[in-house]
């Protein structure tokens, strides 16, 4: 399977740096509670001082919203929304000991990070505009289409596994108990963007091999050149 952004997307948006790694034979039977202690803290302390929506992680996905004709307050961006949680209750729901520490990273970066089922994914996986013809599942089980020109994550049967583009994932694709391959991406736009991910998915890879032994991740990050990414069968 191959990830990639489309040419398109790259040229409208020029400062992406995206990060994207495989993690395999995975499992829900692990502890992931010391691992997220140190990602809270470091949003807590960043939050200390400012609010999500001031970070310049945050603000360069807003401005990308508003180019997108999105309204950045209707529509944030996952770590957004994740760090706005945060700060109003301190703590942030368990989900599933990947989702957990994913989130964790998430707010600890001000980064969107996006896990996929792998095992859910017909073909290559594209970030890419819509056509109007994909189809989207939510988590509540009802079926959507995109308008055309909406950033959607698109694989080869045209369906839609992540919407306006960090903004909401798709039920079809999302971690359950017996996920046991995912690909996991996250995405930036602000000015140390490239560092920052690199550090990410440096930090990622330690936890997941740390947390599932057998896992072996190899985190690659995107470039204009070198866009794309293929999985490991």
């Amino acid at each position: 399977m191959r990830f990639q952004h489309s040419a398109v997307l790259w040229r409208d948006f020029p400062e992406l740096v995206p990060g994207v790694l495989t993690a395999r034979g995975l499992n829900s039977a692990v502890s992931v509670d010391d691992r997220l202690v140190p990602y809270a803290e470091t949003a807590a302390k960043r939050l200390a001082t400012a609010t999500e929506s001031e970070l310049p992680e945050i603000q360069a996905w807003r401005r990308a919203f508003t180019r997108m004709g999105l309204k950045p307050t209707q529509y944030r961006c996952a770590s957004e929304s994740l760090l706005r949680r945060f700060r109003k209750e301190g703590a942030l729901p368990r989900l599933h000991p990947l989702i957990d520490l994913c989130n964790a990273v998430s707010i600890a970066y001000a980064i969107p990070v996006a896990v996929f089922d792998l095992s859910r994914v017909a073909g290559d996986l594209e970030v890419r505009y819509a056509t109007g013809e994909e189809t989207y599942l939510t988590f509540s089980g009802d079926d959507e289409r995109p308008a055309p020109g909406e950033v959607v994550f698109a694989d080869a049967e045209g369906r839609a596994h992540a919407r306006r583009w960090t903004n909401r994932q798709s039920g079809l694709s999302a971690v359950r108990p017996d996920t046991a391959d995912v690909l996991i991406v996250a995405e930036a736009l602000h000015e140390t963007a490239r560092a920052d991910i690199e550090a990410l998915m440096d930090a990622l890879a330690t936890d997941l091999t740390t947390l599932w032994p057998g896992t072996t991740p190899s985190p690659a990050v995107l470039t204009p050149s070198a866009p794309r990414f293929d999985t490991a069968v």
